[in-house]
């Protein structure tokens, strides 16, 4: 028998006591959708100075970092720690999936540039178009040149970094996803996310006056007429972080 596979999940949000008490936090989201037989998965609240150590990064095969609402162009103690691990983690080629805040983080560490979106806020759920290269990169997986995910972003990759490539972009965001080596990958959207989590996101940037409350009964009409392709992102995410493509 092989060695179980071991992944760690660098947790940069606080969960919400909503998504504590229905999905197990947020950490809990990632494991439902990534983790398979057999895997041993691990958190770091990297957010609140829980980093793995120097000495244990070595065992794990993959990392995935989540989504934030703090600025991936920020400078609090934890992000620039946190983009000290991510130039560690590349130099092992350790794979390393980021999304939203994480894939922005992941393209600052690279030497990419992140910062606020001219377009202002995305969110809702948004077709991406993956590019010709990236078709081929999963072509055996079977999946559509065009995908719907859940966005809730208002900061995006500006420039991505020297020798990475974007492999998927949107009419409001150019850099959707982007690929770095073999063993780095970034995606803006949150394949994880439900469209139950998002209306509550709504509800919370709305309480907390970040949009209108006429904006955010509009983002949730809109939210019923269509549906995310989760299916297509799980098979993305999961056969990218195991090596599969």
């Amino acid at each position: 028998m092989g060695v179980a596979k071991k992944f760690a999940v660098l947790l940069c949000a606080e969960d919400s006591d909503y998504v504590k008490k229905r999905y197990g936090g947020y950490y809990g989201v990632f494991v439902e959708m990534l983790a398979e037989e057999g895997e041993t998965w691990d958190v770091f609240r990297v957010a609140n100075g829980e980093f793995p150590a120097d000495d244990e990064i070595g065992d794990f095969d993959g990392f995935v970092i989540t989504g934030s609402c703090n600025d991936a162009h920020g400078n609090d103690v934890w992000i620039c720690r946190l983009v000290s691990l991510l130039k560690k983690l590349d130099s092992l080629k350790k794979k390393v999936l980021g999304i939203c805040f994480g894939h922005q983080i992941l393209s600052r560490a690279l030497g990419g540039k992140t910062g606020r979106a001219i377009s202002g806020w995305d969110i809702g759920v948004r077709t991406i178009h993956l590019s010709s290269s990236s078709s081929k990169l999963f072509s055996s997986l079977k999946i559509p040149t065009t995908l719907s995910i859940i966005e809730v972003h208002r900061d995006e990759v500006q420039e991505l970094p020297p020798k990475a490539e974007i492999i998927a972009w949107s009419e409001k965001t150019g850099i959707e996803m982007f690929r770095y080596g073999d063993h780095m990958m970034g995606i803006q959207g949150h394949p994880e996310y439900t469209k139950d989590i998002l209306s509550h996101l709504i509800d919370r940037l709305t309480q907390r006056s970040y949009i209108e409350e006429s904006y955010g009964d509009e983002l949730k009409a809109e939210l019923e007429k269509v549906e995310p392709h989760k299916d297509a992102w799980k098979e993305v995410c999961t056969s990218f972080l195991k090596g599969r493509v």
